[in-house]
């Protein structure tokens, strides 16, 4: 039997205020309008940091300082693996655009228990919460 790909997706926990920004996936991706931490996958000769920078720039339109890692999971889906690793950043400005998400919320850990998430980024805001 073939093994998995390996997928390696790296994902910012943003907090303002005591709220987490989450964003909502397009209706077209895959996980359709679930929520989750900004995040998306990491290419090839990209390292984590500049993946997560890329990313955010491209689905929120927003700078970010990418800083240490809180979090990392392996999580098993059917068809492929997932590396998942979550960055503490901090936001550099104000402005948001939901250029590649579908919306985006500023949400407090208590909130959080009312958005649907994918299983890998639910494990990331259990373990979150837990160490609140």
């Amino acid at each position: 039997m073939a093994e998995k790909q390996t997928i390696t997706v790296v994902a910012a926990e943003i907090e303002r205020d005591g709220r987490f920004l989450i964003t909502q996936r397009r209706p077209e991706a895959i996980l359709p309008l679930l929520w989750e931490f900004p995040s998306g996958k990491v290419e090839a000769g990209e390292s984590n940091e500049e993946a997560l920078a890329r990313e955010i720039e491209e689905r929120l339109g927003a700078k970010v300082e990418v800083g240490k890692p809180s979090m990392f999971i392996k999580h098993e889906y059917a068809d492929y693996a997932l590396d998942f690793c979550v960055y503490r950043c901090e936001l550099l400005g104000d402005a948001l655009e939901k250029r590649r998400v579908n919306d985006y919320r500023w949400v407090s850990p208590a909130e959080m228990e009312g958005y649907e998430f994918p299983p890998a980024d639910a494990q990331t805001i259990r373990k979150l919460l837990d160490n609140r």
